[in-house]
């Protein structure tokens, strides 16, 4: 790279807030959704009259839009959308995690050296007074939770499908589904299979939305049991009788001690014959370089907000605790068609 565009790069993130406010505000106001519609271009005074900005308001954005190829003029004077605002407007992975900057993780990173210093999640006091996010999470504002919940269901859902498939191979009765969060898992494996039954751990506030939903549904609710579990508890137990442990996105939420002691805990009671699924997003594991950014983005969620010791992980990692803790991985399973997502398929160590 030449020194002059290196210099451009780092004028870049000495004003990237600028940016992403610009785009942020563009889409929240209708006006880049407006500069798409106008496949021939749109003036700023046009612009003004359709989305009822003002024309300064909309000339200050748009001039910062335009110097980040967001957009640009097609005839001089007449805006027309780049890629990137096409990806922005459109992409819903870029939307998701556009909402969940900006909703849950731009106050708090603020104070992100303060919690790299301290070891602790110090942003997390723009919301209030908690350990960790989800203690909290159910009192969230509901903006706030909506964006947060969007960003989980995102990175999990679209893989459901396939891991249906890989769960129920060699079909399991009782599936402990650890760390539930708001029951989408239980849901989903209850609907797959008629004959399973699923109990799911989580702190109470998950439990209490997950048993909400469930409860919603005659067809599964008799075959889903709850637990409130404090895992971080080190008087907590996980109890015998599962044929399949799943943690789906879970793992990631603790440092690499606190994911050993919980597969310890599992450990203790478990049959010799039972399995444990791992699913998550691995760093190391994905096929374009925007999954890969977003991902070493979220590890910085968890340093500023969530619980200031977790972070996104390489599978090697990953495996490398799980054989500290007395396991082995017999298989890993990319699903990577439509998905982000491995599942490390680990059996007690014979």
């Amino acid at each position: 790279m030449k020194a002059l565009d290196a210099l451009h790069e780092a004028h870049k993130i000495a004003f990237s807030p600028f940016v992403f406010e610009t785009a942020y505000t563009m889409l929240e106001l209708g006006i880049l959704e407006a500069i798409f519609d106008a496949k021939q271009g749109i003036t700023i005074e046009d612009l003004a009259k359709k989305t009822n900005v003002s024309e300064y308001g909309v000339r200050v954005l748009c001039e910062m839009a335009e110097s980040s190829e967001i957009i640009e003029q097609k005839t001089p004077g007449n805006y027309v959308t780049t890629k990137v605002g096409y990806f922005l407007l459109r992409d819903e992975m870029t939307r998701v995690n556009l909402y969940f900057t900006h909703d849950v993780c731009y106050n708090g990173l603020f104070y992100l050296k303060e919690s790299i210093q301290n070891g602790k999640a110090e942003g997390l006091k723009v919301f209030g007074d908690w350990k960790t996010i989800y203690e909290g999470l159910s009192s969230l504002p509901e903006h706030v939770k909506k964006s947060w919940f969007d960003f989980d269901h995102f990175y999990s859902d679209n893989s459901f499908d396939d891991a249906l498939k890989i769960i129920f191979k060699d079909s399991p009765k009782q599936i402990f589904d650890i760390g539930g969060n708001t029951g989408k898992w239980s849901i989903a494996s209850t609907k797959y299979n008629p004959d399973v039954r699923v109990k799911m751990f989580d702190l109470p506030g998950q439990i209490k939305v997950a048993q909400g939903n469930i409860n919603k549904i005659d067809e599964i609710k008799d075959r889903v049991e709850f637990q409130t579990i404090d895992l971080l508890d080190p008087t907590s137990e996980i109890p015998a009788g599962a044929d399949v442990y799943w943690m789906s996105q879970f793992l990631d939420c603790f440092s690499e001690e606190e994911i050993e002691q919980i597969l310890l805990k599992i450990k203790k009671n478990m049959s010799p014959n039972s399995k444990i699924y791992i699913m998550e997003t691995f760093i190391d594991d994905q096929r374009f370089p925007a999954a890969t950014h977003s991902l070493v983005a979220t590890s910085l969620y968890f340093t500023a907000l969530a619980n200031g010791n977790s972070k996104m992980y390489t599978s090697s990692a990953m495996k490398y605790i799980v054989k500290n803790a007395g396991f082995e991985c017999v298989k890993e399973h990319h699903l990577h068609e439509d998905s982000f997502h491995t599942i490390l398929e680990i059996e007690l160590k014979k």
